[in-house]
């Protein structure tokens, strides 16, 4: 019998791979849990079980009739219901219609040209870094930094015009801190505030629209485009997932760079395929998302080794664990970019496998190479213009954020001696 898994509980997010290094010890491609909430859920932890889970149709995205704690219908309610129609909660044909139209955002040319206004930024972000430093002595990168950054870049790409960012910026941070974060009535508020935003914007865009992604979904009025509510939709999915992934991997990166000095020297002498290699592996080595959203067995399915998951049943890949595995991976648990380097000796070699960060299949995140850009030009600009950049508390007790989906450190807090 596994131990009952509270995802709530401190001492669990701050450090969860040995939990899941027990389950993935079984050696059987899914584990039952019991939760703390009182039902139970089958977990993937295992490299190999988990991309075979994520491509295995069977498992289906959209969540059940009735899913999730009942809520009193409210204002702040019906604009948290406009994401159940967004494109991670849906199976093919849907899923394949809704992720057609949004692809074209996210090309490499798209993306790459984003660079030079990821860099202009920054560069404001870590001259207030500095600024709070100065002032106070310390400053938290997660609400100073690694938060604001995805926030103001997502602006950019769904068109929200400069003026409105710092409203935008508050927004999400109210609707996406732990509820022990905020005064009450303050995260209904913001989800309201958001609702109505997203609103005017979609209309806006129809009457003027620019040359942004959302001005493009607007435009799209082929059959099969996207009507309002799924518009909506897709203005949270890609405000929450564009700045979720790349939040905790900045704030995650940072703490482990500062924690591993000589991997944070090597970085600097090595240039930007050291940099690239130090995010691939804060990517596998601190998941930003610790599981993919939940799945659920359209019907039962055999998975192997006795293990048969009975249909609705609930299903969680746990990223985490999966990009930890030994069996992938050499040294697991060790902080260790130079896997990711082509051949640390200079010469012929090859990198290491793949890591699962971003998922698998047909709901790989579709944002993966901007996260990637975000992560590559924001690391060494912080760290270059505050070279003395430490740590301002004790790392092993710096809390994380709850949940199964999520992870990453609430706060990082530096100092500059």
């Amino acid at each position: 019998m596994h131990d009952l898994l509270n995802p709530a509980d401190p001492a669990f997010a701050r450090d969860p791979y040995p939990y899941y290094a027990r389950l993935r010890a079984e050696g059987r491609p899914a584990a039952r849990v019991a939760l703390a909430n009182g039902t139970h859920a089958w977990l993937v932890t295992g490299y190999r079980q988990a991309r075979e889970v994520l491509a295995d149709a069977r498992f289906s995205n959209v969540p059940p009739s009735g899913a999730g704690r009942p809520r009193p219908d409210s204002p702040a309610q019906r604009a948290r219901a406009c994401l159940a129609r967004h494109m991670l909660n849906s199976d093919s044909p849907d899923h394949t219609r809704l992720r057609r139209l949004t692809t074209a955002a996210f090309t490499p040319r798209r993306v790459d040209a984003l660079r030079p206004r990821i860099e202009e930024l920054t560069d404001k972000l870590v001259a207030e870094v500095a600024g709070r430093v100065a002032a106070d002595g310390t400053a938290d990168l997660v609400d100073a930094f690694a938060f604001p950054l995805p926030v103001l870049v997502i602006g950019e790409v769904l068109g929200v015009p400069e003026a409105d960012r710092a409203d935008l910026r508050a927004w999400t941070y109210r609707v996406g801190s732990p509820a022990d974060a905020l005064a009450e009535g303050e995260a209904d508020e913001a989800w309201v505030r958001l609702h109505a935003y997203f609103t005017e914007l979609i209309a806006r865009k129809r009457r003027e629209p620019g040359e942004d992604l959302f001005s493009a979904l607007v435009r799209d009025t082929d059959e099969g485009g996207l009507d309002d509510g799924e518009l909506l939709a897709m203005a949270f999915l890609l405000l929450f997932a564009g700045y979720e992934t790349t939040m905790n991997l900045l704030a995650s990166a940072s703490l482990l760079l500062l924690t591993h000095p000589h991997e944070l020297a090597a970085a600097r002498d090595g240039g930007p395929e050291r940099w690239a290699a130090v995010v691939e592996e804060a990517l596998r080595h601190a998941s930003p998302l610790e599981g993919t959203t939940w799945r659920r067995a359209a019907v039962e399915v055999d998975l192997g080794q006795g293990t048969v998951v009975p249909a609705g049943a609930s299903v969680l890949v746990v990223l985490a664990s999966a990009n930890r595995d030994p069996d992938r991976f050499p040294s697991p648990d060790a902080f260790l970019p130079d896997r990711y380097l082509t051949d640390p000796g200079g010469g012929e070699g090859e990198r290491a496998a793949a890591h699962l960060a971003f998922g698998h299949g047909p709901h790989f995140c579709l944002g993966s190479r901007l996260a990637r850009l975000e992560g590559a030009v924001a690391l060494p600009r912080l760290f270059e213009a505050l070279p003395g950049l430490e740590l301002a508390a004790e790392a092993s007790g710096l809390p994380y954020r709850p949940g199964l989906l999520v992870r990453g450190p609430r706060r990082v807090p530096v100092r500059v001696p």
